[in-house]
C-alpha cells in the first residue's frame, strides 16, 4: 500500500509540475507578444496590462507594485519564472497614470539573472526595437527607487520594448 502511495505522489507530482510548465510558457509566450512590435509601425503586438494581471494571476508578481517612480511599476517576481532560458527577477510596466512631467515612453521592460548566452535576447531586442543592455547593475537601480529585495550580487541583463526604444 505505502509503494503505491509512493508512486501516486511521483504521478501527481510529474503531473503538476508539466502543468507548471505549460503554464509558465504561456506566461513567456504573452509577455514576449507584449514585448514585439508590429511590422511597420512603433505598435507592440499586445498590451503590457494584460500581461500584469497574468502574472499577478499566476502568483508570480504582488497584486501591487514594489514601487512606481515617474511612470514606471517595478514589479519583483516572487517565484521563479523564466524568460529566453534565463531567470526572469523583475518586470517593468511604463505607462501615464497621473501627469507628472514630461514623457512617458509606454511599454514594458524586465530584468533577467543571465543563464549562459545572451545572444537570443539580443538578436530579440534587434528584431523589435528594444533596447537590451548586458551586465545590467540591476542592484543599483533598485536601490535607486527604494526597492528591497534579496537579490544576490550576480550577472543581470535587462529588455526595454517602450515606446523610445521604436524610435531609435
Amino acid at each position: 500500500m505505502k509503494k503505491i502511495r509512493l508512486v501516486l505522489a511521483l504521478l501527481l507530482a510529474a503531473a503538476s509540475h508539466m502543468v507548471l510548465a505549460d503554464h509558465d510558457a504561456g506566461l513567456e509566450a504573452r509577455l514576449t507578444k507584449a514585448l514585439q512590435i508590429k511590422k511597420n509601425t512603433e505598435d507592440r503586438m499586445a498590451k503590457s496590462r494584460p500581461v500584469i494581471q497574468a502574472y499577478v494571476q499566476a502568483g508570480l508578481l504582488s497584486k501591487k507594485a514594489n514601487e512606481r517612480a515617474d511612470y514606471v511599476d517595478f514589479y519583483l517576481l516572487q517565484k521563479p519564472a523564466s524568460f529566453m532560458g534565463h531567470t526572469l527577477i523583475l518586470l517593468e510596466e511604463e505607462y501615464m497614470d497621473t501627469y507628472v512631467g514630461c514623457c512617458v515612453s509606454p511599454g514594458m521592460g524586465l530584468t533577467v539573472r543571465v543563464n549562459g548566452d545572451t545572444t537570443a535576447i539580443k538578436k530579440f531586442a534587434d528584431d523589435n526595437a528594444c533596447t537590451f543592455t548586458a551586465h545590467d547593475d540591476v542592484l543599483a537601480t533598485l536601490k535607486t527607487y527604494g526597492i528591497k529585495n534579496k537579490l544576490a550580487k550576480d550577472d543581470y541583463a535587462s529588455l526595454s520594448c517602450r515606446a523610445r526604444d521604436a524610435q531609435k
